[in-house]
């Protein structure tokens, strides 16, 4: 050996550094509620999953949890991969216009989250897929059950979901989509184990059975009509958020967090044939 790389590895070499610099050209899609806000949702939905529901996951994931697969989808936006660059991006949100639903909008021809749940259920439930596309698609589901219960990630197609809302949180400049992805919840300073068990046991058990419901239409119904009232007011350029912002809204937040939750159980139980989708 000469140290000189094959001339195979020279054109992968090459390969990866093309699709990481058309990569760095995109646009960076928003990652809903940040690792924080998945993992509590994955957590919570892990104590609320059947136990045949538990071991289906466990014959696709082995020892993963919920709460570790329910990152991964955010994790790999950085994977040079076909499918990360120029597919899998608007796989995290919806766009729903104000004053129109989902079903009147449908999924536009690149797709969306609702497009997305569709064709990975219908992997998880291809007898002839492979465990790998089964992981793939399980984790991605997870993510996208916690995405579409994040208000801006049913965007009304004007801001890229408040990331072009130019907000100041407590002084710091930053954009909307990230205060409702990360900013409010991870001042709370709780790992995800720990919110996830004070949010859990709030969860009344009439909450549950309310909040038993499989159909995404249902949650992205809820996010649009929750998207529209947390815009703060237009009346100063950069509008400076702090308490009475968080004291308004937290609540919304960590209500969204504890249905995501039980929705992703219902969701993956419906999946897993415990349950029936409605509608």
């Amino acid at each position: 050996m000469n140290g000189k790389p094959s001339r195979g590895v020279e054109m992968t070499y090459k390969a990866v550094l093309i699709a990481a610099t058309v990569a760095a050209s995109l646009p960076s899609p928003a990652a809903a509620w940040g690792q924080l806000g998945h993992r509590v949702i994955g957590e919570i939905a892990d104590e609320r999953t059947s136990g045949k529901t538990r071991a289906e996951i466990e014959l696709i994931l082995g020892e993963e949890d919920l709460a570790e697969a329910s990152t991964w989808a955010d994790e790999e936006r950085s994977n040079p991969a076909v499918f990360w660059q120029r597919e899998a991006g608007p796989y995290h949100y919806v766009t729903v216009p104000e004053g129109q639903t989902y079903a009147e909008v449908g999924a536009p021809e690149e797709g969306d989250a609702l497009s997305a749940l569709d064709r990975f259920v219908a992997t998880i439930r291809d007898p002839d897929a492979s465990r790998e596309d089964k992981a793939l698609a399980l984790r991605f589901i997870v993510h996208i059950v916690g995405d579409v219960h994040q208000p801006l990630h049913a965007g009304s197609g004007d801001d890229r979901g408040g990331n072009d809302v130019k907000v100041r949180w407590f002084g710091d400049n930053t954009n909307l989509h990230s205060v409702w992805d990360s900013k409010m919840i991870e001042g709370q300073n709780l790992s995800y184990t720990e919110y996830a068990t004070w949010l859990n046991r709030q969860i009344e058990p009439i909450e549950t059975i309310a909040w038993w419901d499989a159909n995404p239409q249902v949650w992205i119904g809820e996010s649009t009509r929750i998207r529209d009232t947390i815009y703060p007011a237009a009346d100063e350029e950069v509008p400076n958020l702090g308490y009475a912002y968080q004291y308004e809204h937290l609540g919304t937040a960590e209500k969204r967090m504890q249905q995501a939750g039980v929705r992703l159980a219902a969701y993956l139980d419906w999946l897993f044939g415990v349950a029936v989708l409605p509608g």
